[in-house]
């Protein structure tokens, strides 16, 4: 029984330590700026420095290696308390309940008591000589020191689990309340299982040595749980996510890391018994076993993990959940667009033994040229794509019909009945189609059309998604920052955004700028700038943002004469490109560079837009905040 129990205790130390390095790296990464977090953070370092020295401790038999370990895992037990009442009162003060400055002196002159207890602990005035032989274990003889620093321990984490109670009194959510409560009972069992109490009761653990290695066995499965426990509780402090994101994101850290690390902790000990049974040497059996059991066990989360999120997060939302996740492996994107039409329009010169075909697409009244299969620079011309369009709009009816060259189909939407584009083929020698090949030009039509149709209807979802998505976002951070605190509830989130996001939306507007659903549902008409136009251009949201966008790229136009090089070189891009909607072609011919360098300073141009567009808009919610204290108007929430 003491074999097993100082396996088990061996194994677990290993286990919680590499949970806590897991779970630490965890805090760091997702929410290392919210204050709860980064003080956990240090919880669970110290963590990891205790149950790391005590699983290295316990294999190791060199006495001066051993004492080195012994005395390397007190560094976390000394800090322990001071993190524990920094994390109490950062926990506190998220319920609403600042310091004053009282809690964060003591916080302080802990972290200061804690120092000055390390200092001590090289030589033996903290801890005393080691008992190389000592029952159960080996371990280190207490000093007066020691009885002190108990002393300290014991009355920091009663002042620190007081704080905690407090903190949860002061939470009203169920939710948060049960996750208070997994707080306060999982900090009493790790501040119990994380101090030695093989250096006070080494007399009664030598007398009982298998109920005392059986009592810290369970402490220790205790302990690990507890950290867990506490990790989960502080994964909703400081991010905006729902709840069901951050539970799915942590059970798969949990089990990527720690579950699989600990798998292969318990099969190290089998090491030995599969060489003797296979007649092989252990070190050759030993990274067999290793890479086996990682592969098997990140096979198994692979095919069980989705099914296990959805059954123990999802609940009802669970069918809402799985179609949003599998939406990207469904959405067809340009790319996937394009390669189909390819493989169309091969197909429809091998059945027309032809050379050249395309389809071209009518938005907002323009022709635009989707793919072209023979045919070099088709719609080059402007005067070609006029007399396409011309073409486009005279049809009646579905007839295949002649223009040029080539033999058109008209492609309308099974839907909204609405001439979506063209299909066009090269005419042969034949002045007339008999009528297996009109079906066939008409099947072929009817799948492209297909594929056009769809795609419209997806850049609409997508263009939707992206206007809702800032009102989203605020009502997540309202939600998260009430966590804890309900008052926040009424917190003012009037955040611009991001630089990234703002350089997106405008030039997906700029894109669209003489009419489209990047301009018309762009997320930028949520700016104030864009809804005082609204005003001035009688509630046409088109010219409204056209007007910004102008004023915009007008902000960004240097002194003097216009000039084609030097500091006009973005202006006349923007210019040329998006005012003037010139082809990039041309763009490039005229400014004089290649056409992967036009796309470089374009990005370039259009950040400086954003970051025009961005002070526009600092300053109108400036002026409007001046009006609404002027006249002690209540301040409206916009849409």
């Amino acid at each position: 029984m003491l074999s097993v129990f100082a396996t088990l205790n061996q194994i677990f130390e290993a286990g919680i330590a590499i949970t806590a390095l897991s779970l630490f790296i965890w805090a760091l990464t997702f929410n290392l700026r919210d204050r709860v977090a980064r003080s956990f953070a240090m919880i669970l370092a110290c963590v990891m420095f205790t149950f790391s020295g005590e699983a290295i401790a316990a294999a190791i038999h060199n006495p001066p290696s051993l004492e080195f370990w012994l005395r390397f895992q007190w560094i976390g037990t000394i800090f322990l308390p001071a993190a524990y009442l920094h994390f109490s009162d950062a926990l506190l003060e998220t319920t609403g309940r600042p310091s004053r400055g009282r809690r964060r002196l003591v916080v302080r002159l802990t972290y200061l008591l804690s120092f000055s207890f390390l200092f001590a602990l090289p030589g033996d005035l903290l801890l005393g000589p080691l008992v190389i032989d000592g029952q159960p274990v080996a371990h280190l003889t207490r000093t007066t020191l020691s009885w002190l620093f108990t002393v300290y321990y014991a009355v920091v984490m009663v002042l620190s689990g007081s704080v905690l109670w407090r903190a949860r009194q002061r939470t009203v959510l169920t939710a948060s309340r049960r996750r208070m409560t997994y707080l306060l009972v999982g900090a009493l069992a790790l501040a119990v299982g994380s101090y030695p109490f093989l250096l006070i009761g080494s007399e009664t653990a030598a007398a009982f040595p298998t109920i005392f290695l059986g009592t810290a066995a369970l402490g220790n499965i205790l302990v690990f749980y507890s950290v867990v426990a506490m990790a989960y509780a502080c994964a909703f402090f400081g991010v905006p996510w729902p709840d069901r994101v951050i539970k799915t994101r942590l059970f798969k850290w949990m089990l990527r890391g720690p579950v699989t690390v600990f798998v292969l902790l318990s099969i190290i000990p089998l090491v030995d018994d599969a060489s003797a049974w296979l007649n092989v040497n252990a070190a050759v059996v030993l990274p067999i076993l290793v890479v086996l059991a990682v592969l098997l066990v990140e096979h198994l989360i692979t095919l069980f993990a989705p099914a296990a999120e959805r059954w123990l997060f999802m609940g009802r939302e669970g069918e809402d959940v799985q179609f949003l996740q599998t939406l990207q492996e469904r959405v067809l994107t340009y790319d996937d667009l394009r390669q189909f039409l390819e493989a169309l329009l091969a197909a429809v010169c091998d059945r027309f033994q032809t050379k050249a075909a395309f389809i071209a697409a009518l938005e907002e009244d323009e022709v635009e040229l989707v793919l072209e299969v023979g045919a070099k620079d088709l719609l080059g011309d402007q005067k070609d794509s006029a007399e396409l369009k011309q073409a486009a709009s005279s049809l009646n009816g579905r007839q295949i019909f002649t223009w040029g060259d080539y033999w058109l189909a008209p492609l309308y939407g099974s839907e909204t009945l609405e001439l979506l584009g063209l299909l066009g083929v090269q005419r042969g020698d034949e002045s007339k189609l008999n009528e297996g090949q009109q079906n066939a030009l008409q099947d072929f039509g009817e799948r492209a059309a297909l594929a056009l149709e769809d795609r419209a209807q997806q850049r609409e979802m997508l263009a939707s998604l992206q206007s809702l998505s800032p009102r989203v976002d605020l009502i997540q951070r309202l939600r998260a920052a009430a966590r804890y605190d309900q008052s926040e509830v009424l917190a003012k989130f009037d955040d611009l955004p991001g630089s990234q996001d703002l350089a997106k939306w405008v030039k997906d507007a700029l894109t669209h700028y003489w009419g489209g659903p990047k301009l018309t549902d762009s997320p930028l008409k949520g700016l104030r700038v864009v809804q005082q136009a609204m005003q001035e251009h009688e509630g046409n949201p088109a010219n409204a943002m056209r007007a910004i966008l102008r004023e915009a790229i007008e902000r960004n136009k240097p002194e003097g004469e216009s000039r084609l090089s030097g500091e006009w070189l973005l202006y006349n891009l923007l210019e040329l490109k998006f005012l003037e909607g010139r082809k990039v072609r041309d763009v490039a011919r005229r400014l004089a560079m290649s056409e992967a360098d036009l796309y470089r300073k374009q990005r370039v141009a259009v950040e400086s837009v954003a970051r025009t567009l961005l002070e526009m808009e600092s300053r109108a919610r400036g002026e409007n905040s001046e009006r609404t204290s002027e006249h002690g108007s209540q301040p409206v929430l916009e849409a």
